[in-house]
Order: structure tokens, then sequence, then C-alpha cells
């Protein structure tokens, strides 16, 4: 039985992950199409609040519907509070499921990362602070970026 369980369930599930990761792209390619200052200024309005809500909301589903159930104890820190936010080590996919919870935040990302298709489109439009490998200055680069985020008063959004 419990095989016959696996058969039914796992097509059904890669099947609604398939169609939220759609759905995922079309919001941020809807919130980011057009948009003025491309990654030099932060997103307003709709745009930021579409990315929040939705994006946040369909990462939530994805991690249901793949059997994972997360209960946050004690309050997420509001972005006066705490404009960087650090998890760590970092190394999984399940650093999606603190990006969701947290109201999705700018991230910290390999450039390379952003011309990935479907997931480059949405990781750009959480404007992430891009990483680049190959330039000697984008540690010090990385660092002047987050530190100005960081003390823009709540123009951008938390980093993580």
């Amino acid at each position: 039985q419990t095989v016959l369980q696996g058969i039914i369930l796992l097509p059904l599930r890669a099947i609604c992950i398939t169609f939220i990761l759609l759905l995922a792209w079309l919001s941020a390619s809807i919130a980011t199409f057009c948009q003025p200052g491309r990654g030099f200024r932060p997103l307003e309005g709709w745009r930021r609040r579409m990315i929040q809500t939705t994006l946040s909301s369909l990462t939530r589903t994805a991690y249901f519907v793949m059997g994972f159930q997360v209960k946050v104890k004690g309050k997420v820190a509001s972005l006066p509070e705490a404009p960087i936010f650090v998890a760590a080590p970092h190394s999984s996919f399940f650093d999606a499921i603190i990006c969701a919870l947290t109201g999705m935040p700018s991230i910290v990302s390999r450039a390379e990362n952003l011309s990935t298709p479907v997931f480059g489109t949405i990781l750009r439009s959480l404007q992430p602070v891009a990483v680049s490998r190959q330039d000697p200055d984008s540690r010090k680069n990385t660092v002047a970026e987050i530190t100005r985020r960081a003390l823009s008063r709540g123009q951008w959004p938390q980093v993580i």
C-alpha cells in the first residue's frame, strides 16, 4: 500500500510544485517588468507587496506540498529592528523557508545564479546582492552594498 501511495503522490507532488514554480516565475516577471532602475533602486509600492505576499505564499505552499510544515516560535524581527538578518549555514534548499517566513528579504547570491532560467527571474525579483567570484573587489563591494541597504532607513527590504 505504501508503494502505491508513492506511485500516486510523487507525480502529483511534482506536477503541483512545477505549477507553483511557474506561478512564482510569472509573479516575479510581472513585478519586475519595466522596473525603473532595475537592481539599483528598491522595488516600491505594488511591486514590493506583490513579491512579499505572492512569492512568500507560493514558497510556503511548495514546501507544504513537499511535506514540510514549519511553525515559527517567537516574533520575526521587523525591518527597523534588524535591517540585516543572518541565517546560517545557508547551504541547502531549506533557506527558502527562511525567506518565505521573513517576507522575502533581499539575499546575497552568486552573480551566476541570476542567469539561471526561471529561478534567475525569481531571484532577481528579490533584488539580491550579487557576488561575483571572478571580481577581486567583489567582497569589498558586497560589504559596501549590504551596508548601504542596511542604512537606507527601510527603502530596501531586509538583507539575509
